[in-house]
């Protein structure tokens, strides 16, 4: 990443340190009203006061969390009856059937009954939440 594209040209080719220590208005898109606001909120005067502000340590960490984060086991659970369902209704792995006459597999190879499939539903979850 080039620095140059976040700090204003006035604050172009200093050295880190001094961009730390410079005013919040030194980064692109924060104007000097932007500064004086931030100043008046949460006392901040520095880029180096701004990162190291709670608020803004919080909300980075939750954000790179939430991109890390994986699906609950119950989500898991639904996300995997979808996709069985699917597969049940629309089996991606059959060839295509040389008879006209043959529109739909009523049961597909290795799977549970459409029909009754639904009904554990809840059951799995249960097992998901509370397993044996």
């Amino acid at each position: 990443m080039n620095i140059d594209t976040v700090v204003d040209k006035e604050y172009l080719g200093l050295s880190f340190r001094a961009l730390a220590d410079a005013p919040v208005s030194a980064l692109r898109g924060l104007s000097a009203k932007d500064a004086k606001a931030l100043a008046q909120a949460f006392n901040v005067h520095t880029v180096r006061e701004l990162a190291a502000l709670d608020f803004v340590k919080w909300a980075a960490a939750i954000t790179t969390l939430a991109d890390l984060e994986q699906a609950a086991p119950a989500e898991q659970a639904k996300e995997t009856l979808l996709d069985d369902g699917l597969e049940m209704t629309f089996p991606a792995s059959d060839p295509v059937s040389v008879d006209a006459g043959v529109t739909r597999i009523e049961v597909a190879p290795e799977k549970v009954d459409a029909h009754d499939d639904h009904q554990h539903a809840g059951k799995m979850e249960q097992d998901v939440a509370h397993p044996a």
